[in-house]
């Protein structure tokens, strides 16, 4: 026997130590999970658009902690920086966008995305955003405006429901049934505007529609004003890995024009992008 062991019985060994830190079905012992770590970015997660201000006691409601653990952690989160307080409301600091920033600096597919982004808005003079899943929230992470202020929500980090975008629906339309069934079974749809499509049934179809056709057209259900067509982004294997969109103003293009104008582009990015990854 060598004194070094081979590079099989190494990636055996390697295999198995793997093995031994996860379930059955992948997901990590429980020993292996720092709870201090998951509960404090559950914290942080706890803040959004409607309530950007907490108390300890609203925090420890929205994140299932008790108050004196939320207090804990919430004065941790201060002391890091990520976290302000006045009087008895807590908010969020600018710091915590370093999170994101290190997703968007890190991750491949923004860096490739962005310059073909840039070329697809400014060639039709309209926004474009690439926007990734998170279980039913659709999370734009590269956009370009083209000089087009067509909604606040294109922009990298925000997050809408996934069902009522058009780059949510090819998304989803890439989803196994069954995961689907879970995702609206949970779903308890607001009607967001006058056109937002609630019943369950509808967005079914709209999702089969989005699968057999290659793209997804949105009109006027997220934001009043806001049309939107999508196409999936596929890697190399064919796999859907993110979606891209154009978006216009109801007031510039009609929603039966809305796929002779851009859809040709998006088909063009859509193929170059899936050269790349």
């Amino acid at each position: 026997m060598t004194k070094n062991m081979s590079d099989l019985e190494q990636n055996t060994m390697g295999a198995s130590a793997n093995s031994a830190a996860a379930g059955d079905d992948g997901t990590p012992l429980k020993r292996d999970i720092i709870a201090g770590l998951e509960k404090g970015l559950q914290v942080i997660e706890a803040f959004d658009q409607e309530r950007s201000r907490l108390t300890i006691s609203e925090v420890a409601q929205r994140t299932g902690l008790t108050r004196a653990a939320a207090r804990r952690y919430l004065i941790t989160l201060t002391h890091l920086g990520y976290v302000r307080q006045q009087d008895k409301l807590f908010s969020l600091t600018p710091q915590v966008l370093r999170l994101g920033q290190s997703y968007l600096h890190s991750a491949r597919l923004p860096r490739i995305a962005q310059p073909l982004l840039y070329r697809l808005a400014y060639s039709l003079q309209e926004a474009a955003s690439v926007g990734v899943l998170d279980h039913d929230q659709l999370v734009c992470i590269a956009a370009v405006s083209a000089g087009q202020l067509v909604s606040a929500t294109l922009q990298p980090g925000t997050r809408v429901p996934a069902f009522f975008t058009a780059n949510g629906r090819v998304l989803l339309a890439a989803l196994p049934a069954a995961q689907i069934g879970d995702l609206i079974d949970r779903l308890q749809p607001e009607a967001i505007t006058a056109h937002t499509i609630v019943n369950k049934d509808r967005l079914l179809l709209e999702i089969d529609r989005a699968r057999a056709q290659g793209y997804a057209i949105v009109d006027q259900e997220l934001e009043l004003g806001l049309r939107t067509i999508a196409v999936p982004v596929r890697n190399f294997r064919g796999e859907t890995v993110a979606a891209i969109n154009i978006s216009v103003h109801a007031a510039r293009i009609a929603v039966e024009d809305i796929v002779e104008s851009c859809l040709p582009a998006l088909l063009k990015v859509q193929l170059e992008l899936a050269a790349l990854l």
